[in-house]
């Protein structure tokens, strides 16, 4: 157990009232990292206040106290109960609902206007009216408890102290940014809608606020160089004087502010009517806010409505004619234009596809019909192109493929394979080969698939069948055998048969055959004809023809 020497920031704030501003901001950062390393690990402190954070000499700070402690949001199980401080509770630890991190920088939130105004945001009676104002209640911004506050870390606090912790910082690391970028002098813009009005409608600090008694044991608020160092006995013969000067100083101030608060009031100078700028131009309600004696604030956001181009204001915060103090902020929303979305690809899409991701895009899609080799319905080409940045509802163009345009097939039945391919493949087809016996010659293309003369898409394929050339037979050798005995063998084999007379000088040739063609031993397709030469004795006149 480490120990720890120094006082709680709370007896610092009783004893010296609010801090100066960029110290408040250096012990919220500290605060900021002590629970940042917390949650971290899972661990939700559930009760940070000042009497938890021990400051010492070299005003360091340590946050203490982590008997409540829960690891994580998931891990309360006093669903229903209170557990935390009533001035720093955050809303779902007021109602005894679960709590998560964001429940911490809610009370950070608190430390810190506590920091800068010396009270805290809610006090009351009893601690269930307290926490019904954490419920319930807009905080006043600290601005209008300490008029030096700037408005950024005004925005810092209001959003720290959201209701709804969907608001909130969602962690200690993005409080802390915005501290910096306060620290910087970078402007913040305001996140909740809740912040955002309470810090436009906030009142200016009046004489009342200033010259108004404090508690006996505070201090009028004027910040000494080293806020933290107190380990300086008092000078017991220098304190009276100093605190009646002071208050003296204040009176007059307070005086002289009170003077000024009621000639106004009789000059009829307290408020400001607000005037009505919607459906200008930002430049010029610009320049009518400052000339009434308000301050500008505007918020761009993207609007549809045609009526107000980009750079118009379209609605304002106050209402035209309400009234308020003067130096206050106006807030005016001003048209970035319709909201804009990226066009996607969808260059080689079917056209089903591609307009449901034009719709998904908040886009509208129209189509027109192209000559194109691509298939059909598939889109060849968009306008605009993938990737442009345009107005939701824009309408892209959709080049989209008829598909091939169709060719009439030549007709190739009879000629050779060869001389058939080359003739389709010339057309833009694809061609195939099929072959068949066939009695016509062979490689002759005997029919095609499809048929002559139809349209057809290019590379369609068109099937030829092709002849293998006629089956063969061999033929018998029947020379020199009788002119029956030949007829016989030819028929057998399945030939027909010619017979041609040949004159012979012998006799014994009379019937009997000479020669054939084909000769015997060949090949020949059946049912060809073989012609034979039979020996005619004494010699003949005409040739016979087949039987």
């Amino acid at each position: 157990m480490e120990y720890l020497d120094g006082r709680s920031l709370k007896e610092l704030i009783v004893a010296r009232g609010p801090a100066p501003i960029h110290l408040a901001v250096d012990y919220a950062r500290q605060i900021l990292a002590a629970i940042r390393f917390a949650h971290r690990h899972g661990i939700v402190h559930r009760d940070i206040k000042p009497h938890n954070v021990l400051v010492d000499g070299e005003g360091r700070l340590k946050v203490t106290d982590f008997g409540i402690a829960r690891a994580g949001a998931s891990q309360m199980t006093e669903a229903g109960s209170i557990i935390g401080t009533a001035q720093y509770l955050s809303p779902e630890q007021a109602k005894g609902a679960p709590v998560d991190q964001t429940s911490d920088l809610y009370s950070v939130g608190v430390v810190l206007y506590e920091l800068l105004t010396g009270v805290v945001p809610f006090s009351g009676d009893t601690p269930v009216e307290i926490a019904m104002k954490h419920l319930s209640t807009v905080p006043v911004p600290p601005s209008a408890r300490r008029a030096d506050v700037p408005r950024d870390l005004d925005l810092v606090v209001m959003r720290a102290l959201a209701k709804d912790p969907s608001e909130r910082y969602q962690s200690a690391e993005e409080m802390d940014a915005d501290l910096r970028r306060v620290n910087r002098g970078v402007s913040i813009s305001p996140v909740t809608e809740e912040a955002a009005t309470a810090i436009i409608a906030r009142p200016p600090p009046t004489a009342v606020t200033e010259i108004k008694p404090r508690a006996p044991d505070a201090v009028p608020y004027a910040p000494p160089a080293a806020y933290y160092d107190y380990d300086e006995p008092p000078r017991r013969a220098i304190w009276p004087w100093l605190v009646a000067l002071l208050f003296v100083a204040a009176a007059v101030v307070g005086g002289y502010f009170l003077y000024s608060q009621i000639q106004d009031q009789l000059s009829g100078s307290k408020t400001i009517a607000v005037g009505n700028y919607v459906g200008i131009r930002e430049i010029n309600a610009d320049g009518r806010i400052r000339a009434s004696g308000l301050r500008p604030n505007p918020v761009r956001q993207p609007n549809a409505d045609p009526r107000f181009p980009e750079t118009y204001v379209f609605a304002q915060t106050p209402k035209p004619g309400d009234r308020t103090q003067k130096n206050n902020f106006v807030t005016i929303y001003v048209s970035l234009g319709p909201p804009k979305t990226d066009v996607p690809s969808v260059v080689g899409e079917q056209l089903d596809r591609a307009l449901s991701d034009l719709q998904d895009a908040k886009l509208q899609g129209k189509s027109v019909q192209v000559d194109s080799e691509k298939p059909q319905g598939q889109v060849v080409s968009q306008s605009p192109t993938a990737g442009a940045s345009v107005v939701q509802g824009t309408k892209v163009i959709l080049r989209v493929s008829k598909g091939p345009q169709p060719i009439g097939v030549p007709n190739v039945i009879g000629s050779s394979f060869e001389t058939a391919q080359s003739t389709l493949l010339g057309k833009g087809f694809a061609v195939s080969r099929m072959d068949v016996q066939s009695d016509q010659p062979k490689d002759t293309v005997i029919g095609m698939s499809p048929g002559p003369g139809t349209l057809q898409p290019p590379n369609t394929n068109i099937r030829l069948t092709v002849s293998k050339g006629p089956t063969t037979s061999m033929v018998p050798d029947v020379t020199s055998i009788s002119q029956n005995d030949a007829q016989a063998q030819l028929k057998a084999s399945g030939f027909k048969v010619r017979i041609v007379p040949q004159p012979v000088s012998d006799p014994s040739q009379d019937g009997i055959v000479q020669t054939q063609d084909p000769a015997g031993g060949t090949q020949a397709p059946p049912g060809s004809v073989v012609t034979i030469a039979v020996g005619k004795f004494g010699g003949t006149t005409n040739p016979s023809g087949p039987p």
